[in-house]
């Protein structure tokens, strides 16, 4: 089994292919431990399948992934890390913007003993109204909401245990909080400054639209982080605040009816409907809480079902026959 893997998701990088895995190749070789270099092919339309492909064919260290269509980052990095074997899982991007040469770093401090290393873009070259605010009030709300103090959650920058990443689900767009996950798993997590590299080739893949989604993302983060094992203690109190309150309007108007003799419907009919919505919606809230709580039974009594669907998978017979000896 080799000690490390390199796990990059690619996306129409054809420019970008050869020099990345020549410069990963030559760190990893100084490192001097056995090691392996997961490409995935994200539905690319270009020529990224076919210099992958031809890379493998080169190197038997190499692995190739090549998924049916584009998934999105989330899920190819999650096919990388599943079908890596080694001790460590190391992460980045596929455009040169991250420099392999710092990757000696964060091996080192998985060395030191912790189980995640993210990577944190303290000098960043992109636009400052459409990428580095936004990033920056994203990043300022998921530490606060987390409760893990990182600079950058969004990176892929990032290095695993591999007992960790690979105990973590990962679909949609929650690669970028993978710290934030790992804290809930009681990991180890630190920090290590990285350096950006202006983007070489081809175009970026995000614009203004994904800060709109990442405000969905840290909801809900932050309720995965503090109901995902029991939805119940969230909706079951909306619903009970709502029943209980529901049910003091009803109790009143009841007094008012007996006692007082009024007539309800003429004197507090919005009061009325008010109290009925209220304990329907309260009982519908509830009732939400307990099958969330089915779901969590049915989630950890099943399969784990992968967010993504591989085409093939090319993976060297000498490599696997070193492997097991």
């Amino acid at each position: 089994m080799p000690k490390y893997s390199v796990v990059v998701p690619f996306h129409n990088e054809e420019e970008s292919v050869t020099a990345l895995y020549d410069r990963l190749k030559a760190v990893m070789e100084q490192v001097g431990d056995s090691f392996e270099l997961v490409f995935v092919d994200d539905g690319s339309r270009d020529r990224t399948y076919r210099l992958l492909r031809e890379v493998a064919a080169v190197d038997s260290r190499v692995v190739v992934i090549k998924l049916r269509r584009n998934f999105g980052q989330t899920s190819a990095l999650a096919a990388g890390f599943d079908h890596s074997q080694g001790d460590f899982i190391l992460s980045m991007d596929g455009d040169l913007q991250h420099d392999p040469a710092e990757i000696p770093l964060f091996l080192a401090k998985l060395e030191e003993g912790y189980d995640v290393v993210s990577g944190w873009r303290a000098r960043r070259l992109d636009n400052v109204v459409m990428r580095q605010i936004p990033s920056r009030i994203a990043n300022w709300a998921m530490a606060r909401l987390s409760g893990v103090e990182i600079h950058d959650f969004g990176t892929t920058f990032k290095a695993y245990r591999r007992e960790l990443i690979q105990s973590i689900p990962l679909y949609g767009e929650m690669h970028r909080f993978i710290p934030a996950l790992a804290s809930w798993y009681g990991a180890s997590i630190c920090e290590l400054p990285i350096k950006i590299s202006n983007r070489e080739h081809g175009k970026s893949h995000y614009g203004i639209s994904r800060t709109i989604r990442v405000f969905f993302d840290l909801l809900t983060i932050r309720f995965l982080l503090k109901y995902m094992t029991r939805p119940l203690h969230f909706f079951g109190r909306i619903g009970l605040a709502g029943f209980v309150t529901g049910g003091a309007i009803a109790l009143w108007l009841a007094v008012l009816k007996l006692f007082l003799h009024q007539h309800i419907m003429a004197a507090h009919g919005p009061a009325m409907g008010f109290a009925g919505v209220l304990v329907l919606a309260g009982i519908q809230m509830i009732g939400i809480g307990l099958l969330g709580e089915l779901q969590v039974r049915h989630f950890h009594s099943t399969q784990h079902r992968a967010p993504y669907a591989v085409d093939q998978v090319i993976r060297s017979r000498s490599s696997e026959e070193s492997l097991m000896q």
